[in-house]
């Protein structure tokens, strides 16, 4: 068996604006299956230190309080990032950016991370599987601090493609989750996007203005999946030591309202006619 390639350590974490250039230029040329050959390169930033101002803004649009000692639970995401895009936009990554759906998000805290300190980040690829609808790549990001792993993630895109015919009598709302309380209603403002996008990094354009969203087929621009995840969590909050999954149904237009439903460990955000926007749940780890 062919040993796995050495990690690729960075000097700093990747530009976000070349990258989406450089995946949406390839897109065309993509051929996505399950089978497909996937980058087995592991990048890693050995040093990496939080920028407090930049927290401070993802904090604020999220609903964290700010200040706090400890980072957000979903803020090592928007760390591991940019290496993320830099391995999915690359030649050798088989899915086309463009069109590319965050289905889900599976994090572990394994205890408090604080917002001060060094820390180890590595990005990888971890596979293809096939999906109903396409092929689904699954890409993980880990947070090491003085060789500990204090935190990982497990996060899942599909590219849509044809695939064989679901079996006969399943539909897309099978196993539908029973509908939780509403706790609270959103009135989601049209900038959340720009918003989210200044203090994350992520500017795709489909979250940033209704006619770069139209571009893509959106009739306006949709808030980012991991704000919709961040916004319940800093609603529900999370034990120390903590898992967290969340899978990803339906885009939330902008501007909209939006109902934070709750109970128990479990959590969603629905739409008008209770249209399941995002469901998932918070265990202790």
């Amino acid at each position: 068996m062919a040993s796995a390639p050495p990690p690729v350590e960075l000097t700093r974490s990747p530009a976000l604006a070349p990258l989406l250039a450089r995946g949406a230029l390839l897109s065309p040329f993509k051929r996505p299956r399950p089978d497909a050959g996937f980058p087995r390169t592991r990048l890693v930033l050995p040093a990496l230190r939080i920028d407090s101002a930049r927290l401070a803004r993802y904090e604020r649009v999220c609903g964290f309080p700010t200040g706090e000692e400890a980072l957000p639970v979903t803020y090592p995401h928007v760390l591991g990032f940019p290496a993320a895009m830099r391995l999915m936009s690359a030649r050798a990554f088989p899915l086309p950016l463009l069109g590319l759906v965050h289905t889900s998000v599976r994090i572990t805290r394994h205890r408090p991370v604080a917002s001060t300190g060094a820390y180890a980040l590595t990005v990888y690829v971890d596979g293809l599987a096939p999906h109903r609808r396409g092929t689904e790549a699954a890409v993980v990001t880990e947070l090491r601090a003085g060789g500990e792993l204090v935190w990982e993630s497990r996060s899942t895109f599909l590219a849509r493609h044809r695939t064989a015919a679901q079996p006969a009598g399943t539909r897309e709302d099978d196993g539908r989750p029973e509908l939780l309380p509403v706790v609270e209603e959103w009135q989601l403002a049209g900038d959340v996007g720009r918003r989210y996008g200044g203090a994350s990094g992520d500017r795709n354009p489909i979250h940033l203005h209704p006619l770069t969203a139209r571009l893509f087929g959106f009739p306006r621009a949709i808030a980012h999946g991991m704000w919709t995840v961040a916004r319940c969590l800093a609603a529900h909050g999370t034990p120390d030591a903590v898992e967290v999954r969340a899978d990803f149904r339906a885009p939330v237009l902008l501007p909209g309202t939006v109902a934070y439903a709750a109970k128990g460990g479990r959590f969603q955000l629905r739409g008008a006619g209770d249209r399941l926007h995002l469901t998932g749940d918070v265990r202790p780890a």
